[in-house]
């Protein structure tokens, strides 16, 4: 059984990018670690609190509110039991953020806000409702069809 310190765990994932990591790679380890290599593990994955800065950016306040709406939102999609941390009110930006290719673009907007899942809606944060599509998922529904 692997220990959290191997695991890529949200709350070490955020902490990389606070780091200057890409959010995305950080991110990616995670859901790589959370679909494909410890899905048995993934309350372990998600239970330990992200760290925000002692002065957190902007930008590491988005991305910890985008941390707390993933966890919370794979959470609800895998019947996790939800940590109690991601309801945190620092979770909650005042400006909408809408984070798309595009995301200037009214069409593109209204997209993001029509297909982005509730977690990420009460937060105020707009990305649609591809950033977390299951890759072993899919190749197994191919596979099955």
């Amino acid at each position: 059984m692997q220990t959290c310190e191997k695991l890529q765990t949200m709350s070490v994932s955020y902490q990389e990018m606070c780091a200057g990591e890409d959010p995305w790679i950080p991110l990616g380890n995670f859901m790589n670690d959370f679909f494909g290599n410890f899905p048995d593990q993934r309350e372990e994955l998600v239970e330990e609190p992200i760290r925000l800065p002692e002065e957190p950016s902007e930008e590491h306040l988005r991305w910890a509110t985008f941390c707390a709406a993933s966890v919370e939102y794979l959470c609800q999609k895998y019947g996790l039991p939800c940590p109690a941390w991601v309801y945190d009110p620092v979770y909650q930006l005042s400006e909408p953020w809408y984070y798309s290719l595009g995301a200037h673009k009214p069409k593109v907007r209204e997209r993001l806000m029509r297909t982005t899942p509730e977690p990420f809606v009460r937060r105020n944060i707009y990305c649609g409702d591809r950033m977390f599509v299951n890759k072993y998922e899919l190749a197994q529904a191919r596979r099955s069809a």
